[in-house]
């Protein structure tokens, strides 16, 4: 029999989650470098005991062999779902089957989405509204409203005596290390979490700011996400949302750029070298090799765009596409975009470039397409290019 760590948060408050360490890709979309947790919690009050959110599906036997050492599944009497996405809810089902007498608690619209996805019928389902509590005896759950953080049935779940916040994705960040955001092991968690914020949460950040704000209004001692650490220290995350969800940038550029036979590159490397020497910050990712994390971080706070693609076949490079729709999915709070482009035979990548930005409503302060090898003049032109993309973030206060 395993003897698992599971942290006290409270007296009678457990982590119970799962650790998964050897996962490296979320969605098929997002990397796990350090892999990631699925966070569940065990509150047991004095008559009821409740489950805060379940475990990723896999996952099931080891969180049942966890709560376990606390108590019987049985005495399970609530399960609550603070999102129904599969992580966090896929094995909720098998749970309530565990526990016959249970009842899982929801939002509204969270109601909706576990009959669809796991098939918990309609009188085992205890829907709630802002402000809506359970008592344990002990130990009361308050229920918050937070939609589009980042699914439309997301709520938080409050701990009134003991002041922990529940808050699902939000305040998360995708690590296996570490339970506690002041341990040794977790390295640079708040690094962790910005990436996490512009993966996940930065295409919602009106949205966010109005969660935050409830959130500080609860005035928690702990931060308990869905995914990596638990905050003890709470205003260390509160102060980095504040500027992620508000969208502050800084005199920074993130450059985005494919080559094929240098051309693009040599213009791209002009380009970087005049914004250095104008004192912007640059942070330069060839799309052949770059992580999906790495660029979702530094658009939270870039505040100019720099695109580079050779055509193909009469468009951009299909690298240069999957970052071009992608800017536009994250919808970071990016000012100005410069597009550089070269070409052989035919042009046509630059046209499509700025067709995918309009969107977006990003100002293009300029754009290129060279065909051939770059000229004198034409790298001339990237200076100034690069010149005046400096200006507009410099006067951009």
């Amino acid at each position: 029999m395993t003897n698992y760590a599971l942290p006290e948060l409270a007296n009678n408050v457990h982590w119970v989650g799962v650790k998964d360490w050897n996962r490296r890709l979320f969605d098929a979309l997002i990397p796990l470098p350090k892999g990631t947790s699925y966070n569940a919690y065990l509150v047991q009050g004095t008559k009821k005991v409740a489950l805060i959110d379940s475990v990723n599906p896999g996952f099931e036997k080891e969180l049942e062999s966890k709560i376990k050492e606390l108590t019987d599944i049985g005495d399970i009497h609530y399960i609550i779902m603070n999102h129904a996405e599969p992580d966090h809810a896929a094995s909720i089902k098998h749970f309530m089957e565990l526990a016959p007498d249970s009842i899982l608690v929801t939002s509204e619209k969270g109601a909706k989405m576990a009959d669809i996805y796991f098939d918990v019928p309609a009188d085992r389902v205890q829907v709630v509204e802002e402000g809506d509590t359970l008592d344990l005896g002990g130990k009361t759950l308050r229920f918050i409203k937070a939609p589009w953080l980042h699914w439309p049935e997301t709520m938080f779940t409050f701990l009134e005596e003991d002041r922990i916040l529940f808050s699902c994705d939000f305040f998360g960040a995708h690590t296996a290390f570490g339970f506690y955001d002041d341990d040794d092991n977790v390295g640079e968690l708040l690094y962790l979490a910005k990436s996490y914020f512009g993966e996940i949460m930065m295409p919602f950040r009106k949205m966010g700011q109005k969660g935050l704000e409830k959130a500080k209004e609860l005035d928690p001692l702990l931060i308990a996400p869905s995914h990596g650490p638990m905050y003890r220290n709470p205003g260390k995350i509160f102060d980095v949302y504040e500027k992620w969800t508000a969208g502050e940038t800084k005199e920074k550029v993130i450059v985005l750029y494919v080559t094929m036979w240098n051309s693009t590159e040599v213009m791209v490397k002009t380009i970087v070298e005049t914004l250095l020497s104008e004192n912007i910050e640059v942070c330069m990712y060839d799309l052949t090799t770059a992580d999906l994390g790495d660029i979702a971080r530094d658009l939270v706070d870039s505040r100019g765009i720099v695109v580079g693609t050779p055509t193909v076949l009469n468009g951009m490079h299909p690298l240069a596409i999957y970052a071009a729709n992608l800017f536009k999915a994250l919808r970071p709070p990016t000012k100005y975009a410069v597009a550089l482009s070269s070409y052989g035979w035919g042009g046509g990548a630059l046209k499509q470039l700025q067709e995918t930005l309009e969107p977006t409503k990003i100002e293009i302060v300029g754009a290129l397409a060279v065909n051939g090898p770059s000229q004198e003049n034409d790298l001339n032109t990237v200076k100034e290019l690069g010149r005046d993309l400096a200006a507009k973030i410099k006067s951009d206060k």
